[in-house]
């Protein structure tokens, strides 16, 4: 059977289908994480340990399959629908191609469904991980890239090496294929809201001892096809690779400084050298302090981000490589109230540099890597119109958990560009002249998610409106309108 063959017999819907019948026997779900976070081990109260001993544990696939303990067997599959009225993403009326139908409504079906096998022995161990991720409905003027579909991918397959206790900590080597969340997310992630997700191939060494890790990397990136528009509405396979023309290499260190801060340094180096690519040379170091959220105290976050090297603005063969000066911060305060519902009050600002000058020849604009965006500035998907570039963009956060089960978020986010001669990054409009403002405009969320059987199957439900700035009606036109979306989607885990 050939790979396109047999993603087709995955039957996605037939699987979901089989979730939703059986949601009882469910196993934990993987809702979007927040910013990874260590957290602080503390020890529960003798009741609360007595209640969890006695909750039922949720159905596995590989306990079921009565698989031996060396060995296991797991995997999700998620349904989300999402619907899109007055696309931001500018269309040029001379120049129309699919993908950019500016003015137009998307209404889309998102499946995804995860895989993975692990094996462990003494001194070894290792994983395949199979990614099938499909978008049904996108229109012929509407929008697709490779983020949405990705069918049938080897997402990870790698051999882990234990070296030991040596220095007083744990020494592991990763060769092979993986997924990898590195601090705070924000440029190096394994997607957790997108429908595909980032790989990288290559040799990772982590070592882990006292409240310290450190671990040093060179992975080639894997690159996602098709890429071309008909193919991707299709869900048509196409096998993924990479090359040694795209490289990355980083260097991280995260500690403990107390029960509840954390510090992380790290940097990384790009090296893209494709004719028909960005041609990106960067170097991206990076610091982040953070506490993570806990009822009746405040949390915070700081994290700094400089970029300096060579890049191109586009894959154009006339674009000059220019020098690359840009960064990036985000700056964040909460207070978790220790009452009914743990209300959470975050007040947060990000700063992504954007390119001052279209004609000189130096690039300004930051450049987010491998990174996720999701947790910070909304759904992505059909939407992700903000994104950790030329953005300058306060937001404030209301979350609260009316129960042990469910979790109810607001979120008022003013969105300006870092530079008003550059480009909105998501959307294609760009004034170079800087005549149409910095303003973009103003996006409101509200989010629900609930644990329906917990640690089985989750529910997510979330809608956002852009209410127009100045930038987007001037830049466009006057074409400018105010933007909605929304989405519902379930996952099951087994």
């Amino acid at each position: 059977m050939t790979p396109s063959c047999f993603s087709r017999s995955l039957a996605p819907a037939a699987l979901w289908s089989l979730a939703c019948w059986l949601p009882a026997q469910s196993a934990p779900t993987a809702t979007p994480p927040a910013p990874a976070e260590p957290k602080a081990e503390t020890a529960e109260p003798a009741g609360k340990a007595a209640a969890k001993a006695d909750e039922p544990k949720p159905w596995r696939l590989g306990p079921a399959l009565g698989l031996n303990d060396w060995f296991k067997v797991s995997g999700s599959q998620r349904v989300r629908y999402e619907t899109l009225d007055n696309q931001f993403r500018f269309r040029n009326p001379n120049n129309n191609p699919p993908g950019q139908g500016f003015g137009d409504s998307e209404d889309d079906l998102a499946l995804q469904t995860l895989l993975l096998l692990e094996a462990k022995g003494d001194g070894i161990a290792g994983a395949l991980e199979i990614l099938d991720a499909r978008q049904y409905g996108i229109d012929a003027t509407g929008f697709a890239d490779n983020t949405l579909v990705d069918t049938f991918d080897v997402l990870q397959a790698y051999v882990d090496l234990s070296l030991g206790a040596l220095g007083g900590g744990k020494h592991r080597l990763r060769l092979g294929r993986e997924t990898v969340d590195l601090g705070g997310r924000r440029v190096m992630a394994r997607n957790a809201y997108r429908n595909t997700i980032n790989a990288f191939t290559g040799v990772d060494w982590q070592w882990t001892g006292d409240g310290q890790t450190v671990r040093a990397f060179w992975v080639l990136p894997v690159d996602r096809r098709p890429n071309d528009f008909p193919s991707i509405r299709g869900n048509e396979w196409e096998e993924n690779d990479q090359d040694l023309d795209l490289q990355f290499a980083g260097l991280f260190y995260a500690a403990s400084l107390d029960d509840r801060t954390t510090v992380e340094a790290y940097v990384l180096g790009l090296d893209e050298r494709g004719l028909s690519t960005r041609r990106r040379e960067l170097l991206t170091p990076g610091v982040r302090l953070f506490q993570p959220r806990k009822k009746g105290l405040t949390n915070f976050e700081v994290e700094l981000i400089g970029q300096v090297g060579e890049s191109k603005t586009s894959t154009a063969t006339n674009q000059p490589l220019r020098d690359h000066v840009a960064g990036y911060a985000r700056l964040a305060l909460g207070y978790t109230a220790d009452m009914a519902w743990q209300p959470t009050v975050e007040l947060s600002w990000d700063y992504a540099s954007g390119d001052q000058d279209p004609n000189d020849s130096e690039n300004n604009r930051f450049d987010t890597l491998f990174g996720a965006r999701r947790w910070d500035y909304g759904p992505t998907g059909v939407y992700g119109a903000v994104a950790r570039a030329n953005l300058n963009s306060p937001e404030v956060k209301l979350v609260m958990k009316p129960s042990s089960t469910t979790e109810l978020t607001f979120g008022v986010r003013g969105v300006w560009l870092a530079s008003e001669r550059d480009t909105w990054t998501t959307s294609g409009l760009r004034d170079s002249s800087g005549r149409s403002g910095d303003n973009v405009g103003q996006q409101y969320e509200v989010r629900f998610r609930w644990d329906f059987v917990p640690k089985s199957v989750n529910f997510d439900i979330a809608a956002v409106y852009l209410a127009e700035g100045s930038f987007q009606d001037r830049a466009s036109g006057d074409q400018g309108r105010d933007v909605t979306t929304a989405y519902a989607q379930c996952v099951w885990t087994f």
